[in-house]
């Protein structure tokens, strides 16, 4: 179906969005004159703006206002007009070693979000797949002195859960090994999925070493369906209240952030999957609180797995030519550093 865009009319429309990209002010006829050579007068260039206005491409804020792209127009933008950037040499150095840095998977990501973050001055999300096969590698519990112990669990996604705890009165180092074979027996090789409801495997031992071990699987049950939710990582949220378009209300943007990082919206709808785009914009996500926003995707993979994605969310006013490249970057980087790490 055509898109009614004569060659340009898609200049004029790419014009207006790099310009309310750079500026977030509406854009006016005579500034696209005096900066672009488009070869025309003013007046032709207003009745450009109007008719695509029509056709739903650009919008009018009020009627003495210039125009600002519709999120028709950055859909047009993203599939026909944008010019993808390169990833500069020392951000590419940048985004490389905060992949490399992390030394489990919640801090590798971390770590790679928060550079995307501050790169862009977008918010930086990452997510992992839920997955209900990931088993339990490692599961021990270490005494740190006569009154601490941590238990530290390792799973087969690459992520390591670390638990401070409270040892019982009269524990000691026998009924510590005691504990570490039981744990052990009971919780290596299962999955995430077969623990959320899982009982406290039987033991024997003394009440001390018992009270230790219940604690241990009330810890585990939790990581468990934490666990097979998947992990949430955000960073930049500082940069998302400084955006021009949220400055005035910025009390209901935090209330969303708070919405989107405490609730399952965010990892819904960055959900992989073939039928989702690289790129959504407001009204296109599938939840309502993120039709204010606009998403720029790319899952990242272990292997031939798939195991999360990472993203950039940001006001539809976001630099797509710049942010598309650099988010494709940073999946691959994750990639080829989770498939040495875990070896698959």
């Amino acid at each position: 179906m055509s898109s009614g865009l004569d060659p340009r009319k898609q200049t004029i429309l790419r014009a207006v969005v790099v310009e309310y990209v750079a500026g977030a002010e509406p854009v006016g006829s005579e500034q696209l004159v005096q900066r672009y050579g488009l070869g025309v007068k003013s007046a032709t260039v207003r009745n450009e703006l109007a008719e695509m206005s029509e056709l739903g491409y650009l919008e009018q804020p009020h009627t003495s206002a210039g125009r600002i792209p519709s999120d028709m127009g950055y859909r047009f933008f993203v599939d026909q007009l944008v010019v993808r950037s390169e990833v500069e040499e020392a951000t590419q150095q940048k985004l490389r070693g905060a992949a490399e840095g992390g030394d489990v998977l919640e801090g590798l990501l971390r770590d790679t979000v928060r550079v995307l973050s501050r790169v862009t001055h977008l918010l930086g999300v990452a997510t992992t797949v839920r997955d209900p096969g990931v088993t339990v590698r490692t599961a021990v519990v270490s005494a740190l002195g006569p009154s601490q112990a941590l238990m530290v669990l390792a799973l087969s996604n690459g992520q390591v859960e670390n638990r401070m705890l409270e040892c019982p009165g009269g524990l000691t180092l026998t009924d510590l090994g005691m504990v570490n074979e039981s744990l052990a027996r009971a919780s290596l090789d299962k999955t995430l999925k077969s623990l959320v409801k899982a009982k406290t495997p039987p033991f024997s031992g003394t009440p001390a070493a018992e009270k230790l071990m219940g604690v241990l699987w009330n810890h585990i049950r939790t990581i468990a369906r934490e666990g097979s939710r998947g992990l949430l990582v955000t960073e930049g949220e500082e940069f998302m209240l400084a955006q021009p378009e949220f400055q005035r209300d910025v009390a209901s943007l935090q209330m969303l952030l708070h919405e989107l990082a405490d609730s399952d919206v965010l990892y819904d709808a960055l959900a992989p999957g073939e039928a989702v785009r690289e790129v959504t914009i407001g009204r296109e996500n599938r939840v309502a609180p993120m039709q204010r926003l606009s998403v720029i995707r790319h899952s990242f993979f272990v292997g031939g797995t798939e195991a999360g994605v990472i993203a950039l969310v940001g006001p539809t006013r976001m630099s797509y030519d710049k942010g598309m490249p650099l988010v494709a970057f940073t999946a691959q980087a994750l990639s080829e550093s989770l498939t040495r790490y875990l070896g698959r």
